[in-house]
């Protein structure tokens, strides 16, 4: 029996990225054999990216499903609400993409090798191979200062807990208890992985090459961060 895979995309305000991401995925997976579907988790997007995705939708029933949501409830209850739909529906393999076009379809292939001796698979900025394009230097700063705070206080020995790139086995979703995972934005991906490093399970960073939006707005903000450095606090103490 062929391996599942499903790839979760978050959307709020992303249709000038959607359908050329939703392409680039699916030809991949086409390209490479991989029996995968995309399901797309909007938040009731004003610029009609929720409508944008209904109408891929019906091209391709069997490839895309589209959730939608009554308002902008947050990044981290987006990918948890996908990562259930995907478990319901029997996956092997659960990725987590941004739907800005910043993350690459070409390594899901990489991930997937990745994955099959691996309980999630991380991909890096910060390590060797690993690249950001287009960034300004504070905005780098401040994601290698984040991801630099959060693996010391943690305690772990990863190089880019921020990252939203990531492959799951859907044993370890499982295992790590879904309905525990509290926390949005930066700080979402950081107890993730926190959560599957607690679980004692295999966790491997691969390099990427992380390219800056080219269309939309960043949702990058201060209260994000915020919330980021308080919540690496409220793990340590709570565990």
């Amino acid at each position: 029996m062929s391996e599942k895979v499903f790839v979760i995309l978050p959307t709020y305000n992303e249709k000038k990225n959607l359908a050329q991401l939703v392409t680039n995925i699916l030809a991949v997976l086409n390209n490479q054999r991989i029996t995968g579907q995309i399901i797309i988790v909007d938040d009731h997007s004003p610029d009609g990216t929720g409508q944008l995705a209904d109408r891929l939708a019906k091209k391709l029933p069997d490839k895309i499903t589209v959730i939608h949501r009554s308002g902008k409830l947050g990044l981290g209850s987006a990918y948890l609400t996908g990562f259930e739909k995907a478990l319901r529906t029997g996956a092997d393999y659960i990725f987590e993409m941004d739907a800005d076009l910043s993350h690459s379809p070409t390594d899901i292939p990489k991930f997937l090798r990745a994955a099959r001796q691996s309980d999630l698979v991380l991909g890096s900025r910060y390590v060797p191979g690993g690249q950001i394009k287009n960034w300004s230097v504070p905005r780098k700063l401040i994601s290698r200062g984040g991801a630099l705070y959060a693996k010391i206080i943690l305690g772990l020995p990863i190089n880019d807990l921020t990252s939203g790139f990531k492959c799951f086995r859907a044993s370890a979703l499982r295992q790590i208890e879904l309905a525990r995972v509290k926390s949005d934005g930066y700080s979402f991906q950081i107890e993730l992985t926190y959560r599957v490093h607690q679980q004692k399970l295999k966790i491997k960073e691969i390099p990427i090459v992380f390219t800056d939006r080219q269309a939309g707005q960043s949702k990058f903000s201060a209260k994000i961060f915020w919330e980021a450095v308080v919540m690496v606090w409220q793990l340590r103490l709570n565990n």
